[in-house]
């Protein structure tokens, strides 16, 4: 055994509590590792450990051939045989008083001397990391609307392995008529990497650790989501995205509503036919269709800073609890922005259709007699839709500045 290294062997002992190196493995995630398995012994960075003890490690090197393994590599718990701790163990002192005493934890595999009290312990020990994994993955945001005084909690869920967790989210999404879609990731584009892949319903928020689930994450039932197109799919800005899941990942994304779209066509209607000069951020967009404080918004300036820090912030792991609401919360909001976004745009064909409605009811039934009810001559109820839009024009004219190119020049949203 290495002195300087702390080691945990992957044995079969009862009394024994696997919390308590679950957790100490957490608490070195960053570290380099070395792992022993009845095929081999690899070195990397500790990136993962999930509630079935499968080592998650990047930049993994095998120390019998010495080659190196580009990407995040997954080694099932049931395989590892022993891990050893290689960096300096005096970061880890305050932790372990005895750093070179082996420990070991229990996992799913039954001893024949054991019997039946290792298969019982075996089942108690899962059970213990079942709901230890809920504790880690299930989370709580609330996010708020001016005009209610008590804001809403909206449950998202951490999704980081192909086990129930997953499942459930494919079955709840696909039982859906519309979701919201966002991502992060670095130069989200053909050339960029992805890491996260956030889904939104009225109900919950998923959160897909690409970078840790892989392109395999598409094959088991994102892919027929994305491209499925009964389901109605909410984006702002969906032009990077789906750049990148075409050429990366072979997904052609459909049946989209864009509020980036939604906000340039808004503003055109609402000017009488001017075109902006740039279009709108989700912060701008959140404050001025849904009404939204800065102080409401400042998830997005939280996000910005922590992505000018490091460009890399979104493959950390574990992700911190703070940028994990960034991720819900600006997926979250998509929805309530689409749902006002239609209010906007459809108040001019509610406004004609009243005017239809009171055409003859609300008149004198004189002249009823005389009309042609075929006839295809435009009503003067529609023909109004042409003077509305000259006065807009007008007053866009006196409220925007004209650019060279003819757009209005964009206020910011303050």
């Amino acid at each position: 055994m290495n002195k300087a290294g702390y080691q945990i062997s992957w044995k079969i002992k009862r009394n024994m509590d696997p919390s308590n190196d679950y957790q100490f493995l957490h608490d070195i995630l960053g570290k380099t590792v070395k792992i022993t398995l009845k095929c081999g012994t690899f070195q990397g960075v500790l990136q993962h450990v999930d509630s079935c003890q499968s080592i998650f490690l990047n930049r993994v090197k095998n120390l019998e051939s010495g080659r190196q393994a580009p990407g995040v590599k997954m080694f099932f718990g049931h395989e590892i045989l022993n891990v050893e701790l290689l960096d300096d163990l005096e970061q880890c002192a305050g932790r372990q008083t005895t750093p070179t005493m082996p420990r070991e934890i229990a996992t799913t595999e039954k001893s024949a001397v054991d019997g039946g009290e290792a298969s019982k312990q075996s089942t108690e020990n899962s059970d213990v990391m079942s709901q230890e994994k809920q504790q880690l993955s299930l989370h709580n945001i609330k996010y708020t609307f001016p005009d209610e005084n008590k804001g809403k909690d909206i449950e998202y869920v951490v999704i980081d392995q192909f086990q129930r967790k997953f499942g459930s989210a494919m079955i709840h999404i696909k039982k859906q008529s519309v979701c919201s879609i966002a991502a992060e990731g670095v130069n989200l584009c053909r050339h960029g990497k992805l890491s996260w892949l956030q889904v939104a319903t009225k109900s919950h928020i998923f959160l897909f650790d690409i970078f840790i689930l892989g392109a395999q994450v598409f094959k088991n039932g994102l892919q027929m989501i994305l491209e499925d197109k009964n389901i109605l799919k909410v984006i702002h800005d969906c032009r990077w995205l789906s750049d990148c899941l075409y050429h990366q990942y072979g997904i052609a994304l459909s049946n989209i509503f864009d509020t980036q779209v939604a906000d340039v066509l808004q503003f055109s209607m609402e000017t009488g036919g001017f075109l902006p000069h740039r279009i709108s951020t989700l912060q701008e967009c959140l404050m001025q269709y849904l009404g939204m404080s800065y102080k409401s918004v400042s998830f997005m300036e939280q996000r910005q800073c922590a992505v000018k820090k490091n460009p890399e912030v979104w493959f950390m792991r574990p992700l911190p609890p703070a940028l994990l609401n960034v991720l819900a919360l600006e997926t979250a909001y998509l929805l309530p922005l689409r749902l006002k976004l239609l209010d906007e745009m459809m108040s001019d064909l509610t406004t004609l259709v009243d005017g239809y409605l009171n055409a003859f009811r609300e008149g004198s039934a004189d002249s009823l007699g005389s009309t042609e009810i075929s006839c295809m001559e435009l009503p003067q109820e529609l023909r109004k839709l042409a003077d509305v839009q000259k006065v807009r024009r007008q007053n866009a004219v006196q409220k925007f500045q004209l650019n060279e190119d003819g757009f209005l020049l964009r206020k910011q949203v303050a």
